[in-house]
């Protein structure tokens, strides 16, 4: 069985998603092969809250330039996941 933090591997903390905390909407970098009960369960055990929803993409690898060096980022998945109305906030976001 995978660990709850690899399931997990790190916030996303952009404008856009920092602006969805206020509706309890929280963006997490997971690995591909992660499907929404590992991500589900694995944010009810470490933040100690209770999801409601799970929504996952798959964010494709983009062209990139260095010099005369062509190449591709890395394709990697993102998870927003949902809290419900009268769970706490994660203290994890606490100072953004």
């Amino acid at each position: 069985m995978k660990s709850l933090h690899d399931v997990i591997k790190r916030p996303v903390i952009t404008e856009r998603t920092t602006d969805m905390m206020a509706e309890k909407k929280y963006v997490f970098e997971v690995p591909l092969k992660a499907n929404k009960t590992e991500i589900k369960l694995a944010v009810e055990k470490v933040f100690g809250v209770k999801v409601d929803k799970v929504n996952t993409i798959r964010v494709a690898a983009k062209p990139k330039r260095y010099g005369k060096y062509a190449g591709y980022t890395s394709e990697w998945k993102k998870a927003i996941v949902k809290l419900t109305a009268d769970s706490k906030d994660l203290e994890f976001f606490e100072g953004v």
